[in-house]
């Protein structure tokens, strides 16, 4: 196996991201690209990240499965810079990363046997779908996060509403106007610690797209010209004061 990324900033940030999620992770490498599927230990969310086959500039493989612990391959990933190209290579038990700009660096990862059942994101329904700026979102769980631990996204008569309440509160309220809504009246409960975490994410991409119904998990698909990126939360089913 050996691949090639030219500008590989944007793998480390969502390295970094997932990192904050799970600690160890299978990277999946095919004739398809690469691509990331885990759940937290917790049980309340789980990401998905594909890197297709055209993001890189080479690519040679078969069907590779490596055991990866992402705090180290995090901080590897964040000794490139803005003008580096990667490359990913795997010999034997290791994956040789080499780091090339003003000079080539050469770092070597050791493998893992990670345990655990291979899953990926289910398939679920959604009564509701929304196409939402990405700043406007982050804003939006930002200012939740001042008042509350979890935020509610409502769909009332039409529009999104983004709420928290605790001692004090806060809202978003977004029409047709401000974004793309298809959807029908309901309303679920998350956590805004993993929000946060996701709308890191979000930063990559103009638009984000969420899908969610009453009571019902959250999914967060983020997609460029490079990567797809999707979240799915479980919802907090339980009464607020």
């Amino acid at each position: 196996m050996l691949i090639k990324l030219e500008n590989p900033g944007f793998l480390s940030k969502i390295i970094e991201i997932i990192s904050e999620l799970v600690t160890e992770v299978r990277i999946k490498v095919n004739d398809s690209g690469l691509s990331i599927t885990a759940i937290d230990p917790a049980n309340i969310s789980m990401v998905r990240f594909v890197l297709p086959k055209s993001s890189f500039s080479q690519f040679e493989t078969g069907d590779e499965v490596l055991g990866i612990n992402l705090d180290n391959l995090k901080r590897i990933l964040k000794r490139s810079g803005p003008s580096s190209s990667l490359i990913l290579e795997k010999k034997e038990n290791l994956l040789n990363i080499q780091i090339s700009d003003r000079i080539k660096r050469n770092f070597n990862l050791s493998l893992i046997d990670i345990e655990g059942e291979e899953k990926d994101l289910p398939a679920l329904e959604f009564s509701s779908v929304i196409e939402i700026n990405s700043r406007d979102l982050s804003d939006s769980i930002e200012d939740c996060l001042v008042v509350a631990d979890a935020c509610s996204f409502i769909i009332n008569n039409g529009k999104f509403i983004i709420e928290a309440r605790g001692l004090n509160s806060a809202m978003s309220e977004f029409s047709g106007d401000e974004a793309k809504i298809s959807a029908e009246n309901c309303k679920s409960r998350y956590s805004l610690e993993y929000l946060q975490k996701f709308i890191k994410g979000a930063k990559l991409a103009e638009k984000v797209i969420l899908k969610f119904a009453n009571d019902h998990p959250l999914r967060m698909d983020i997609k460029n010209e490079l990567i797809e990126l999707s979240f799915l939360l479980a919802p907090r089913v339980e009464t607020e004061d």
